[in-house]
């Protein structure tokens, strides 16, 4: 949920298996729609994301809102943030977006924290509709080494998932029930990491170029975007390390120095096209001194609704 001070901020809870759904604004037609997807222990049903909603209506009055949620009331939604296969998830979201008919000429994306990432994977691998912009909030492009400590309700079952995630993160039941497992990064254990991560290693094309079974589709979808916005919250507490909302990370082999998304091989390799979207200036690196996800309605309107939804 988030908590509402002129400002917006994410908090934790839990996650359980149930059909995706979608909860949606009607539009006209002279407006880019818009595709949500939320944060771990967020929901499409809190007050959070309705917030989100009414300042895009207050801008854009007749814009057309999709939130893709997996559930039937807020508690499912929540629990299935944090259990189930993410891949599997992507495919479905994936096809809904694919059916709705208000989205068949693009849609722009907004995904907060781990929302972003898999809004990615959603353009790499799904270019029918195109997604248009694509709107990080927090997201954890190059994974995550780390989470805080629980504070939701039901931490007990929160910290379960960090003790699985840290001394089993790539064993095949964990990758596939847990979503945070999907984006679970070990910058210690490169090659385990590469052979075993069932979602992010694939997206970021870590793979060899032969082994990967999509690179250049990857690749060429997301160069296809016209803007890629990266959002870091240069006080975040959660996200660990908070480079990783920029594509940066630990360097390999240790867990303490990290490098830029430029010194990084994905970048230099250009495995994802990002060097040439960067050349193209179609990244655009913003930073908020806050903690994650907490911006003001000022900010939001002026940096993110004005320049890439309108």
């Amino acid at each position: 949920m988030f908590i509402m001070s002129n400002s917006i901020i994410l908090l934790f809870t839990m996650n359980i298996f149930c059909t995706f759904m979608q909860i949606e604004v009607t539009a006209d037609n002279s407006s880019i729609p818009i595709v949500i997807w939320h944060g771990m222990g967020d929901s499409c049903f809190g007050y959070g994301i309705d917030y989100i909603k009414q300042l895009l209506k207050k801008s854009i009055p007749e814009v057309y809102i999709k939130c893709v949620h997996k559930g039937y009331n807020e508690l499912q939604d929540i629990q299935n943030s944090y259990f189930g296969n993410i891949n599997d998830d992507v495919k479905q979201v994936c096809e809904e977006i694919k059916m709705d008919k208000n989205l068949q000429n693009g849609y722009n994306a907004i995904g907060f924290s781990q929302g972003a990432q898999f809004l990615r994977a959603v353009a790499e691998r799904c270019s029918t509709p195109p997604m248009l912009n694509l709107i990080s909030f927090g997201g954890q492009h190059q994974g995550v080494y780390g989470l805080p400590r629980c504070i939701a309700v039901d931490h007990i079952i929160c910290e379960y998932i960090r003790e699985a995630l840290t001394y089993g993160a790539y064993v095949k039941f964990v990758q596939e029930k847990l979503i945070q497992a999907g984006y679970w990064h070990d910058p210690t254990k490169v090659d385990e990491y590469k052979r075993y991560s069932l979602f992010l290693a694939d997206i970021n094309n870590e793979l060899n170029i032969n082994e990967a079974c999509c690179f250049n589709t990857y690749r060429n979808n997301l160069k296809n975007l016209e803007s890629l916005v990266l959002v870091m919250f240069e006080n975040d507490t959660m996200v660990q390390p908070k480079e990783s909302e920029w594509f940066g990370f630990y360097k390999p082999g240790q867990n303490k120095e990290v490098e830029s998304l430029q010194e990084s091989s994905l970048y230099k390799e250009d495995r994802l096209g990002l060097r040439e979207m960067d050349n193209l200036n179609k990244i655009h690196f913003l930073s908020v001194k806050g903690n994650h996800l907490k911006f003001t309605e000022e900010w939001f309107m002026e940096n993110i609704v004005d320049k890439f939804l309108k």
